[in-house]
């Protein structure tokens, strides 16, 4: 039991355990290749080059089919020799070589425009160049170096095929336990939000919106892993589906449970605002006793998800789940306020959606000890299974942009000209060793959009450095001239390094410059000095690195929040008005994807504030302001979603039904979103929001007799009433105009 804990524990904290298997493989790289020329006797300087060189051969391909990757590693030798043997030749032509690099780093940052290969060539040549500096390569030993490229090349393709395999299918599959392992995590840390006393609610509140936003990301990466992951485009379409599926219905089971423990209903806006107060539970008739059913409930859907395997039939675990599925009829219900009621509900959608994802990554399962309510919920899952769809939905054409406009080409002249002005200054503060500031300039502009991004980046980049210089003191203090304990101590800095990269910034660039320092001491460069000289062009390279972003073609940190903005809104709209006319009785469309692009839109969204929403940015007024709007955005998004999951019901759920009246709602939603969007583009815009009768009002008939809401579900106006509400709430901090409500 402890050994599945900890499983899941660490499938959880590292989805897909790419973190861990990228930081296994560069490290297996780097000390086969140590190992395969420390048995053939080359010199130290040799050994600091091919650990290097297999590093960055491994690091650079980010490919996800195997044989894109071998295709790209055989590409990559070469280029890495005509790149090692330029710098050795260009090495005595100050001009010449200063001319060439600045060449070289415009021409690899263009090439991020040919996708992952030409993102990988584009590193392998820079870095190998590098290379050539930092080891002091010459014509001479240029054959040498050559045999060092190639084993290194070698290794790195040993370690990827061969030692530290990857294929797709099987990254699915531990991205998937990884799902099952977070959506663990979420209801208990929702079993921790309903046991909160006063004095710990804050905390409780914080962990469930954490637990929200993981079990999103892991969503997310599996959704970018479906296509090659997958036998076919069917069984992509199911497991979307099911994924889907119970990412909403845990989220809805969080605002449910936040609802009971309070008299009002909540929304998504508390669990995605810092700051918004709690709910406070009081004592209300009825419902502590119901709320011992309800954790009681919790601790067994948390098994169900942990546990699929053993729900099988003649165990009591299957039991459960039969009592669970059983909440989804109104007459199994416990007896309890309306608000535990609907906790009681949420927790049968959920586990139906537990029910629908181990179906679908597991396989048909014994269906012998199913209750009636269980049976039910297999036969719509199979009917819904039968609908799917595998077409996929015309993609929109979009701009293409040219020229200058064209992201790729605007930062290869933006890199050139900071690269140039770190040359330029690096010769002052050394001639030896002035290619680190190039190295930070050019680190500081990758993966970045704006200049707020750049400096930022920037930022984190000199701490790290500046706290790696001290660590680097320590260490190579320590291992004075021990050649393999330095190595060794290498090895683990740079596993380090990749595990902690996508986590921060900065403590990647505390281990790489540690890793600096004993790369020093092996090539007998080490001193304080030279340390102190690595502070000082890394501040440069960031600085020269701010100066292009912010002078040459700028992207300002504005423009670029405002533009994807407005990207944010249009798929919100997309996804809104395609699941709206699906719930009136339109023709059906694709509406996962589209909610999936929302999702991707947001999180560049989110990615971009970044600058916005620093601690140690001066503008409080206005992070305050971007964190509230990104906020609202994330609230908007999941009732999109949650629009989109009913839609998708509709051929197969009995309660679900289309009702035309809807589109007249719809029509008010695209407007407003279409207002926001205008004001964003042009902020003379004219365009207001307009407020109005609520939702529900919208649908009433004029005809005597015809039910209110038809076969519409509560959960259905719910979800657009929220929608809509949240709309007007996001035009104020945006300033656009708001109609006064029509009389």
């Amino acid at each position: 039991m402890n050994t599945a804990r900890l499983r899941d524990r660490v499938a959880a904290s590292d989805p897909g355990l790419l973190r861990l298997a990228a930081g296994l493989r560069t490290v297996v790289a780097i000390a086969l290749t140590l190992a395969v020329l420390g048995l053939a006797g080359v010199s130290v300087r040799h050994l600091v080059a091919g650990a290097i060189a297999a590093m960055v051969a491994t690091f650079a391909i980010r490919e996800k089919q195997r044989a894109s990757q071998a295709v790209t590693l055989a590409l990559g030798l070469p280029l890495a020799l005509v790149s090692l043997s330029l710098g050795a030749l260009l090495s005595s032509r100050v001009v010449a070589g200063d001319l060439f690099f600045v060449a070289l780093i415009f021409c690899a940052v263009y090439g991020r425009r040919f996708g992952d290969r030409g993102t990988a060539l584009g590193l392998i040549g820079f870095q190998v160049y590098f290379v050539s500096l930092f080891v002091g390569a010459t014509v001479s030993g240029l054959p040498e170096l050559y045999g060092v490229l190639g084993v290194a090349f070698l290794c790195s393709a040993a370690a990827r095929f061969l030692l530290v395999p990857e294929t797709p299918a099987g990254l699915l599959e531990r991205l998937r336990e990884a799902f099952r392992a977070r959506l663990a995590q979420l209801v208990s840390a929702q079993l921790g939000l309903l046991d909160a006393g006063p004095e710990e609610i804050d905390e409780a509140l914080e962990t469930v919106r954490e637990g929200t936003a993981r079990l999103h990301e892991t969503a997310l990466m599996i959704q970018g892993r479906l296509e090659e992951g997958t036998a076919d485009e069917a069984t992509a379409r199911l497991v979307q589906r099911r994924i889907a599926d119970a990412e909403i219905a845990s989220e809805r089971l969080g605002l449910l449970l936040l609802s009971a423990r309070s008299a009002e209903r909540a929304d998504t806006l508390t669990l995605h605002l810092p700051g918004a107060p709690a709910p406070r539970a009081g004592r209300m008739p009825g419902r502590d006793e119901a709320m011992a059913q309800v954790r009681r409930d919790l601790e067994a859907l948390r098994l169900l998800v942990l546990r699929p395997a053993a729900a099988r039939s003649g165990t009591a675990l299957s039991q459960v789940r039969n009592r669970l599925l059983g909440y989804r009829e109104e007459d199994r219900l416990p007896p309890a306020p309306p608000a535990v009621q609907d906790v009681f509900r949420g927790i049968g959608e959920t586990a139906r959606a537990v029910l629908g994802l181990r179906i679908a990554l597991d396989g048909p399962q014994d269906e012998s000890d199913d209750s009636p309510e269980t049976a039910r919920s297999r036969e719509e899952l199979d009917a819904e299974d039968a609908v799917i769809d595998a077409g996929k939905a015309d993609e929109a054409a979009q701009e293409e942009l040219t020229g200058l406009r064209r992201p790729t080409t605007r930062a290869a002249v933006q890199v050139a000209v900071g690269s140039s002005l770190a040359i330029v200054g690096g010769e002052f503060l050394s001639s030896q060793r002035w290619y680190w500031a190039v190295l930070t300039c050019w680190i500081v502009f990758l993966n970045t959009s704006s200049t707020g991004e750049i400096l930022v980046k920037g930022y984190r980049r000199l701490l790290g450095t500046v706290l790696g210089v001290l660590a680097g003191i320590v260490l190579a203090g320590s291992v004075g001239q021990h050649t393999w304990t330095a190595f060794a101590l290498v090895l683990v800095l740079v596993f380090a390094m990749f595990y902690t990269a996508p986590l921060s910034y900065t403590l990647m660039s505390f281990f790489v410059t540690a890793a600096l320092g004993l790369l020093y001491t092996l090539l007998h460069t080490y001193s304080l000095s030279v340390l102190v000289l690595r502070v000082e062009e890394t501040a440069l390279g960031a600085a020269c690195g701010v100066i292009a972003a912010a002078f040459v073609l700028p992207v300002r940190t504005d423009r670029r929040t405002n533009d994807l903005l407005v990207t944010v809104l249009e798929r919100l709209d997309e996804v809104t008005e395609a699941a709206v006319d699906q719930l009136s009785g339109g023709t059906p469309v694709e509406l996962l994807d589209q909610a999936r692009d929302l999702d991707q839109a947001l999180a560049d969204l989110r990615a971009a504030t970044q600058p916005l929403t620093h601690p140690i940015t001066p503008l409080r007024a206005r992070r305050d302001t971007a964190r509230y709007v990104v906020a609202l955005l994330e609230t908007c998004a999941y009732h999109a979603r949650s629009l989109a999951a009913t839609a998708e019901l509709l051929p197969t759920h009995p309660s679900i039904a289309a009702d035309p009246r809807l589109r007249r709602a719809g029509r008010r939603i695209g407007d407003n979103i279409a207002a926001i969007a205008a004001h964003v583009r042009d902020e003379h815009s004219t365009a207001a929001v307009e407020t109005g009768p609520s939702i529900a009002s919208l649908l009433d008939t004029e005809v005597p007799g015809t039910p209110r809401f038809g076969r519409v579900t509560d959960r259905v106006l719910r979800h657009v009433q929220r929608l809509d509400e949240t709309l007007v709430g996001l035009a104020r901090p945006l300033h656009v105009p708001v109609s006064a409500p029509k009389r």
